[in-house]
């Protein structure tokens, strides 16, 4: 690669990361060209010269800040041999997330904003259906009913969990509900 193509790699790279931290921080409609510029340590320009506007930048690291999040779980399902397994690791997997850090917070903004805007939806809804479908051909490969209706409940539960940690303590019985529910 060219020096000139991976510095230019390189600013993309911390534009992306720039947008990532910032989403959580201020909120999505809260940052600015100049704001993403300023932490990236570019200019603003240069914000342009790589992404057509904010909001791209914007999607750009949410999508692969979310892909590589639920890429991890891909792993949890992989290696359990039981679907109560499954749910226990999917549960500590987690754990690390209590609704006010900046992957929570992230993940949030970004469900927020896929209601306004049709391209980020799409993104973000694509995303919801192929976790979805990797975990209901998992829960079928292990016979448990209705696959992808309960793999539906179970990302939702998640999602669902990670807002409602940010507002009181869950429920202890959440575990043996969603073992029930793959039983």
């Amino acid at each position: 690669m060219a020096p000139t193509a991976k510095q230019g790699q390189e600013v993309r790279q911390r534009l992306l990361a720039a947008a990532a931290e910032l989403i959580p921080e201020r909120g999505w409609s809260a940052v600015s060209t100049r704001i993403l510029a300023e932490r990236a340590g570019v200019t603003p320009s240069v914000v342009h010269y790589h992404f057509s506007s904010v909001q791209d930048v914007l999607t750009e690291a949410t999508v692969t800040a979310m892909r590589q999040v639920l890429a991890t779980t891909d792993e949890l399902f992989t290696s359990a041999t039981t679907p109560a397994a499954a749910i226990d690791a999917l549960l500590a997997s987690i754990e690390q997330y209590d609704g006010t850090d900046p992957m929570s917070l992230l993940f949030t903004e970004t469900y927020l904003a896929a209601t306004r805007d049709p391209r980020l939806h799409t993104q973000i809804a694509g995303l919801v259906t192929d976790f979805r479908t990797r975990v209901a051909d998992w829960l079928t490969i292990h016979e448990v009913a209705e696959p992808a209706a309960t793999a539906a409940v179970l990302a939702a539960t998640i999602d669902g969990l990670l807002l409602h940690r940010t507002l009181g303590p869950e429920s202890p019985a959440l575990t043996t509900v969603l073992r029930r529910l793959v039983s």
